[in-house]
């Protein structure tokens, strides 16, 4: 008798347990890309485990790509093997004529082409990635040609570079293209750590002044984000601009988002994105607000010292370069 109610009693068990299952629905689907509603033009979605996109919104438009452009640029300068520690010094060919953008990096500012590394990636500093590309070898000329090269290597089919930094709005690409080349800078040890530092210190010779940066993506600044490679970019025809290699649900992802209008438009599209992976459901809009809110506002992790520089970060005062 006991063994028969043994039985009948894990027959339930299993029963419930199998309903249960069937309700939540299979553990690795992807969530119902109908139910993300983006304000960004063009978007892309990558699960990067399993190499397929879960979410696109004309993401085979070609369309400027501002700043991200310099992670292109980073990844050219790294793969000519130049010294990292050889001092770069600002000349006028590396001023903005285009956009008329700002920098505080004056005529013979000079830092090493590792700092420079770092201040193009994390603050989008104009000059720093004009730098680089003027010192790589040929020039400026052959950096642009090398990005395009790199470019068809990696089958950016409809992508083309102008300039190395992304002040040129001849700088196009489409999301599917910029999740490839994310991808490929995620390769680079350097290019992830730079473009993820929350802020720095620099003392630019000659004159020996320290100068404090913030990185361009506040979401670096957040606890509730693992981002493990980011890149900003705005210029007028491209609107603000983000890309992420990024871990959501102890899975990686690649997010693309182009042509967003207002200022923490991209930011809110990434919470979305966030909540959405984290859930299938969309983010309610008190949420929504909530979180841009929230990005606005400075976090514990911006107030830190950072390590390795003159002072704390909460003295950082943000770089007035455009182009991020």
């Amino acid at each position: 008798m006991n063994t028969r109610f043994l039985f009948v009693f894990l027959t339930l068990l299993a029963l419930v347990a199998n309903r249960a299952a069937l309700a939540a629905g299979p553990v690795s689907a992807a969530p119902d890309p109908a139910r993300l509603k983006l304000a960004s033009a063009n978007a892309l979605v990558v699960d990067a485990e399993a190499h397929r996109a879960v979410y696109a919104k004309a993401a085979n438009e070609v369309t400027p790509i501002a700043s991200v452009t310099k992670l292109m640029t980073a990844m050219v300068v790294l793969d000519a093997g130049q010294p990292l520690d050889e001092a770069l010094a600002v000349d006028i060919e590396d001023f903005d004529f285009l956009k008329g953008s700002q920098s505080r990096l004056r005529m013979g500012a000079t830092l090493t082409r590792h700092e420079m590394l770092r201040l193009a990636l994390m603050s989008s500093e104009n000059r720093a990635a004009s730098a680089l590309a003027r010192h790589y070898p040929g020039g400026t000329e052959a950096a642009v040609a090398a990005m395009n090269a790199k470019a068809a290597l990696l089958g950016m089919t409809r992508s083309r570079f102008a300039d190395p930094t992304g002040l040129s709005p001849d700088n196009v690409s489409t999301a599917n293209d910029l999740a490839k080349m994310v991808g490929a800078a995620a390769q680079y040890q350097l290019i992830r750590d730079f473009s993820t530092t929350p802020s720095h210190f620099v003392e630019v010779q000659p004159q020996g002044d320290v100068m404090g940066y913030n990185n361009s993506n506040r979401l670096v600044l957040s606890n509730d984000w693992d981002i493990q490679l980011q890149k900003t970019g705005y210029i007028r025809e491209a609107g603000r601009c983000l890309v992420m290699l990024v871990n959501i649900a102890s899975k990686p992802f690649v997010i693309v988002l182009l042509d967003s209008v207002g200022k923490f438009t991209r930011l809110g599209d990434a919470t979305r994105v966030k909540h959405w992976l984290e859930t299938g459901r969309a983010m309610p809009l008190a949420k929504a607000a909530a979180s841009m809110v929230k990005a606005a506002a400075p976090t514990a992790k911006a107030r830190r010292p950072v390590k390795g520089t003159f002072a704390p970060a909460k003295f950082v005062k943000k770089s007035k370069a455009r182009g991020n």
